[in-house]
């Protein structure tokens, strides 16, 4: 049966179309997101008092949302505070330079090295494993931060995490909604996937350089710049000998993390919180030995710095992270039972209602798939409703009578690259901040490579189907 769409939806579905409209003119969204808590919150409780409360509720379950990510870029950043006035920071990366000599080669080579971690270990821990160490180098060969940031987001939260080949969580999802093994959808993405990734980063690098070369790149840095910016900092000397060898222990603990990994099967917050604890240690350590005496303060100030750093990073974006989460379960909990039976979300139901509107043949069926696994992505999850993109591939594909494993294996591709981390301004903001670049920039960077993508990807898919 059909789901009835009610005015919550259409007013979420405008919202959503102005909140675009406005990233895309280069503005803040975030009276626009407020606004339109309030408007749902209005028509959900038919109480002023309810919606206005809602606003400052939705923030509150958005920060929740966001405080693991939220403290370990908190954390990478107080530590690298340290290891940049300490001058460890420079001798760590050093050995690389050899490697990235040009602004090519450490943006491909960035992206190529952020997509194996991420394959096994998934972007986030890798943004903060790559970031930090590999930034430097690729800012002083000449590649901007928001090149690099570009480089790490595309090739980890979008080519990684849309095929996720090693840890299967995406796969299983769509798979096990579309009532297909998992392996027929992973097998099908492959092409898909591949077109997807070469044709977005060779199209955001081509844009990158033709805007530096133009005079129109703007680097979009935030306020207090990159963790491994701010170099400019009164140095503190330390014997070379303590300096080599922290500059090889430091490394080494990180690989020591990736391995725990492995050998544990820790992923996603699990992953994370392992090298966050091994940053806090890394601090404390570097701290004490930098500072002696004043070791016990200074490690308080580092700590300070890096959420100073993180919350003005962040602030911007819970707002419109608030609105978004407001499509998914987040409207029940704020706003109780109020969507129709059936309901699975504004956002689902956007989705769903979208597939029941449109006619059925190959070129219909890939357009739409993408266009709803894109819609669902919207939430900035990129998980939560790639569910619902393989149950449309499995109505898709029942009605033309072939291609269900190609339309579901679209269908995730499309959420995660827009939903995973590539578009959605909160979603990118593991890699943004360890850049030290707004994550409204480095979103609008990506967002022609990432639709021409899209479309390639479509095309491609049509003659799969």
């Amino acid at each position: 049966m059909e789901l009835h769409l009610v005015p919550l939806h259409w007013v979420y579905l405008a919202f959503i179309v102005l909140i675009l409209g406005v990233l895309i003119k280069r503005r803040d969204t975030t009276l626009v997101c407020v606004v339109g808590i309030f408007a749902l919150g209005l028509i959900a409780t038919d109480s002023l008092s309810g919606s206005v409360s809602g606003i400052f509720n939705s923030f509150i379950y958005a920060t929740t949302q966001l405080i693991g990510t939220i403290f370990i870029i908190s954390v990478i950043v107080a530590m690298s505070r340290v290891l940049i006035r300490t001058g460890i920071n420079e001798m760590m990366v050093e050995p690389l330079t050899r490697f990235m000599r040009t602004p090519a080669l450490a943006f491909w080579g960035i992206g190529l090295i952020m997509m194996v971690t991420s394959w096994f270990f998934w972007p986030s821990p890798g943004v903060a494993l790559i970031g930090a160490v590999l930034l430097p180098v690729a800012v002083r060969v000449g590649l901007p931060a928001l090149g690099a940031a570009m480089a790490m987001n595309l090739f980890g939260h979008g080519i990684a995490l849309s095929g996720d080949y090693i840890i299967q969580g995406a796969p299983k999802l769509t798979a096990d909604a579309a009532g297909l093994p998992v392996s027929s959808v992973m097998e099908a993405s492959v092409p898909l996937v591949v077109v997807m990734g070469v044709v977005t980063t060779v199209a955001a690098f081509w844009m990158m350089r033709r805007d530096i070369a133009n005079g129109k790149w703007r680097d979009g840095l935030v306020a207090g710049g990159s963790p491994a910016a701010s170099a400019g900092e009164d140095r503190i000397v330390l014997p070379k000998r303590w300096m080599r060898a922290l500059a090889v222990l430091i490394p080494l603990l990180f690989v020591l993390d990736v391995a725990g990994m492995f050998a544990l099967n820790l992923q996603g917050g699990d992953a994370t919180a392992l090298v966050g604890g091994t940053a806090i240690f890394i601090l404390l350590l570097v701290t004490m030995l930098a500072h002696r005496n004043k070791g016990l303060e200074q490690t308080t100030e580092y700590l300070i710095e890096g959420f100073q750093f993180g919350f003005k990073v962040f602030g911007p974006v819970i707002p419109i992270a608030a609105f978004f989460y407001l499509g998914d379960s987040a409207f029940a909990t704020l706003f109780g039972d109020v969507l129709p039976a059936g309901s699975q979300g504004i956002v689902n139901d956007l989705g769903v209602a979208l597939a029941h509107h449109v006619p059925l043949n190959q070129a219909v069926a890939s357009v739409t798939l993408t266009v709803t696994g894109a819609i669902t992505g919207l939430d900035g999850s990129g998980f939560s409703g790639i569910s619902l993109a393989g149950s449309v591939a499995q109505l898709f594909a029942s009605a033309i009578g072939s291609g269900a494993a190609t339309l579901t294996a679209l269908g995730q591709v499309a959420a995660i690259w827009v939903g995973g981390g590539t578009l959605i301004p909160w979603a990118l903001i593991p890699a943004a901040a360890i850049c030290g670049v707004s994550p409204f920039e480095l979103a609008r960077r990506n967002l022609k490579p990432v639709l021409i993508g899209l479309a390639a990807t479509t095309i491609v898919a049509m003659f799969l189907v």
